[in-house]
């Protein structure tokens, strides 16, 4: 019931950790895609891993229409989104397919090289853990929430009015879209995503 859309830019250093990270899993999901939007560093990846269906483009599509075509690639009931250079716990696949809601959410532990970022962005809903950050997303979205594909794509990755070009938004536009709408959401109160802040991490501005 669960496609899981990995994806990278500049990340190929860090991909196969992800990518095991849902092999690993407790319960599979129904397909794993991965897509390197045009930085060329992960072709490798495909002799390693023949059960994930890769999308290797030769040229950048930016954020927002990477992960749009992506969605439009999806067959099954819910998605989620994850970046390459993060990954799961082993029983996260397994705890989110329970999830008969439109959108289900969970916290997350920021951990790497720059975890103090968002330490100092969030500091009211983040606190410290064996050396990293829990930190909770309890009625909030996140990157990676679990989402039913129909209603995602509906609304789209749609670029926000006046968003940066180097912070475009996609997932908070994709959540209050859904929202709107009236979607449906569930919170898992457990950190199911260990979230990486490190110095190639696309999002540089916190």
């Amino acid at each position: 019931m669960i496609t899981v859309v990995i994806a990278s830019y500049r990340y190929g250093h860090l991909a196969s950790h992800c990518i095991e990270s849902l092999l690993g899993q407790s319960q599979l999901p129904e397909r794993i895609l991965f897509v390197d939007d045009g930085a060329g560093d992960c072709a490798f990846l495909e002799t390693l891993y023949p059960e994930v269906d890769f999308v290797l483009r030769d040229k950048n599509l930016g954020v927002v229409a990477n992960f749009q075509d992506m969605l439009e690639r999806v067959k099954s009931e819910y998605v989620m989104y994850l970046g390459a250079d993060n990954w799961l716990r082993s029983d996260a696949i397994e705890i989110l397919s329970t999830a008969r809601s439109d959108i289900a959410t969970y916290n997350i532990v920021v951990t790497g090289e720059l975890k103090e970022q968002i330490s100092r962005g969030y500091p009211d809903s983040t606190q410290a853990l064996h050396g990293d950050y829990y930190w909770r997303r309890a009625g909030q979205h996140h990157g990676s929430m679990l989402y039913r594909t129909e209603v995602g794509r509906k609304v789209g990755y749609a670029r926000r009015p006046g968003a940066h070009a180097n912070h475009p938004e996609e997932d908070w536009n994709l959540w209050n879209g859904m929202i709107a709408a009236g979607a449906t959401v569930t919170h898992v109160d457990q950190a199911l995503l260990y979230y990486r802040r490190h110095r190639e991490n696309f999002l540089k501005s916190y």
